[in-house]
């Protein structure tokens, strides 16, 4: 549970049609599995006590009884784990279907079953009445408990684990009982469920819970009814899925027995909910919470943490998300040009990857005005740490897009200015690189003013998050069109171009852009190599992208970061590397605000931005020592 984690499951027990005794042995060996597995809440299908296809059977005092005495046993065998299991339940001479709710060898409290389908193959209203809203006491055994459609059930060891039910069909309708659950509080919403299964709804049964759990900031554990129920009209496939937050984490194939496993992260879903303005106050009127426990423990993880978070696994996922991405690049950069009659976009090409997306997005922009490309303008600035290899990718790269190439030799006028302030150029410090990088944007702005035109900013996500960027000069522009993309993404886009990009000489030199090193090449070079490694100097970006993905997207505090990063890139990173880089980039991250205070307009394409009139609101002079402190109680 540490971190906000908590281990669920959802499983398809077998099961004999009116047997409940066979049917809460299977179950009880179920429980023993999940105990095992340490899962503390474990979801059982709809009416699973007795099986959901019995029919007539349900009217049978016999099998009634039967029921409720075997789930006193199923619950007395299940300890510190909440369990959740369907049994039809006799109330004030009627009779409902429930989700009960089992914690510390009790039953603890009975949800009814509100929408019952009396249509198609469907006729639960033949037995059952619809559920009530406000909880009543209900004898079971020699047991009272609350049984009602607002009940919730809160963690005594975890406060952002808070339980609601409904019971399948009430998934379905168009007012879900789950709406006004997470209205109340509830963080995870658990559906007992007995699906059949025909043609087509297996992708309609994954997208309402995908989208209840998203649409609710809530995890949602559905667990479906399996092969064991009676196939005298319907067959069931044991469908089971979890979801967070919109994402399935992990489902069932059809026709299987057993127990999907993964953990849900409470922590994310309450920053979602306090984040999000949109997402009301608790409206719990009406609502009865019932407390249990589960043993507090340290879960272990087994849900899957991508490495790169900005960029998504699967090839055409990825595919599509990048040509989206340039998509809307080029969008806000026309439009910026529209507005601003700019008669040339100026673009300083160095030869490496943020300047040339940013050169891609401008031709883009470009063929989207139907204006020629020599009106965009890209400058080469070579000077003290300029190679060969990078010029010359600079220059065949303008010349394959059919751009405007100048060339702007800035050695001289950066000795003069060395002179002119009393520097001493074999003092290899940050005034001799951001002289360089300060004359570059100089040089850029002046030829704007020349060619009415705008200096296009190529600086990224992970370098305004670093700080990795000389204030007042390649800090500056006058439109960013990579400032919200991170550099492990940037890299993916224009891999994904060259991918299709039908100039032979084209695609070779996209990749070889791809391959050449990092670098501002601010120092001199040795033997015509670079000098000035980026990554060797502020960290590798893959970590950094992944650490700002988590404090920006959820707000997670370095420890759980650290314990992401280390499931993420085990056998990548030691978990001294990874520290030193966590230690580095809370340290830049603070330090270097004040870069971010003064960003030029640039467009967001993603969840994630550090635009001051956006997403990120931090004052510069804010202090980091919170979390420099818990980074050194890192065990």
């Amino acid at each position: 549970m540490k971190d906000g984690f908590v281990k669920v499951a959802a499983a398809t027990p077998e099961l004999v049609v009116a047997d409940p005794k066979y049917n809460c042995e299977k179950m009880m060996e179920i429980v023993r599995e999940a105990a095992q597995q340490e899962v503390q809440v474990l979801v059982l299908p709809e009416l699973a006590v007795t099986g959901y296809t019995c029919g007539d059977l349900f009217l049978q005092e016999s099998l009634l009884a039967a029921a409720e005495k075997e789930l006193i046993k199923l619950a007395q065998a299940v300890g510190s784990m909440l369990v959740i299991v369907g049994v039809p339940v006799r109330y004030k001479n009627k009779l409902y279907n429930c989700a009960a709710v089992l914690n510390q060898g009790h039953v603890i409290g009975m949800v009814p079953k509100r929408s019952l389908p009396n249509y198609s193959e469907f006729y639960e209203r033949r037995h059952f009445e619809p559920g009530f809203y406000e909880p009543q006491r209900l004898m079971l055994g020699d047991q009272e408990i609350w049984m009602g459609m607002q009940l919730l059930f809160a963690c005594g060891q975890m406060k952002e684990l808070v339980v609601a039910a409904e019971i399948c069909e009430d998934l379905w309708v168009a007012s879900p009982p789950s709406n006004q659950h997470a209205l109340a509080g509830a963080t995870l919403v658990v559906n007992p469920s007995a699906s059949d299964e025909i043609i087509g709804k297996e992708g309609y049964r994954r997208q309402l819970v995908s989208a209840q759990s998203g649409r609710l900031y809530c995890g949602y554990i559905y667990a479906d009814a399996g092969e064991g129920e009676s196939t005298t009209d319907m067959v069931y496939a044991g469908h089971n899925l979890i979801a967070e937050n919109g994402s399935i984490l992990v489902e069932s194939s059809l026709f299987s027995h057993g127990m999907i496993v993964t953990e849900l992260d409470m922590q994310r879903i309450a920053y979602e909910r306090r984040k999000s303005t949109t997402y009301p106050a608790v409206q719990d009127e009406g609502y009865r919470t019932i407390p249990f426990e589960l043993c507090p423990r340290r879960t272990r993880l087994t849900r899957p943490v991508e490495a790169n978070p900005f960029v998504p696994a699967d090839r055409s996922d990825r595919m599509q998300r990048c040509e989206s991405i340039l998509a809307m690049q080029i969008s806000g950069l026309r439009k910026r040009v529209e507005h601003a009659h700019a008669k040339s976009l100026v673009i300083g090409i160095s030869g490496g990857l943020d300047s040339t997306l940013a050169l891609l997005v401008a031709a883009g922009a470009m063929d989207r005005l139907g204006r020629s490309r020599t009106d965009i303008i890209g400058v080469t600035m070579p000077c003290f740490g300029t190679t060969k290899r990078t010029k010359s990718n600079a220059e065949l790269l303008c010349q394959r897009m059919g751009i405007t190439l100048r060339c702007v030799d800035i050695a001289a006028a950066v000795q003069r200015h060395f002179e002119d302030i009393g520097h001493d150029p074999a003092v290899l410090d940050v005034t001799y690189e951001n002289c360089q990088a300060r004359e570059r944007t100089q040089v850029l702005m002046d030829i704007a003013n020349q060619t009415g035109g705008l200096v296009v900013g190529t600086g990224d996500l992970s370098e305004l998050a670093l700080g990795w960027a000389t204030y007042n000069g390649d800090h500056m522009s006058m439109y960013g069109v990579n400032a919200s993309i991170p550099k492990t993404l940037v890299r993916h886009i224009i891999s994904a171009f060259a991918e299709h990009a039908e100039d032979p000489q084209m695609k070779a030199v996209l990749r070889d852009i791809l391959d050449t090193p990092v670098s501002p090449e601010l120092l001199p070079a040795k033997n015509g190599e670079i000098a000035q490694k980026t990554e060797e100097i502020v960290g590798p970006y893959e970590l950094h992208d992944f650490i700002l993905y988590y404090v920006l997207r959820f707000g997670f505090a370095p420890a759980k970061i650290d314990r992401l990063a280390q499931r993420a890139f085990e056998g990548i990173y030691e978990k001294a590397v990874i520290r030193k880089w966590l230690r580095g980039f809370y340290y830049r991250f603070f330090q270097q605000q004040f870069k971010r205070s003064c960003l030029p307009d640039g467009p967001k394409v993603g969840s994630v931005t550090l635009s001051p009139r956006g997403d990120w609101r931090m004052p510069s002079d804010a202090s980091a020592a919170v979390w420099m402190a818990e980074i050194e109680t890192l065990q």
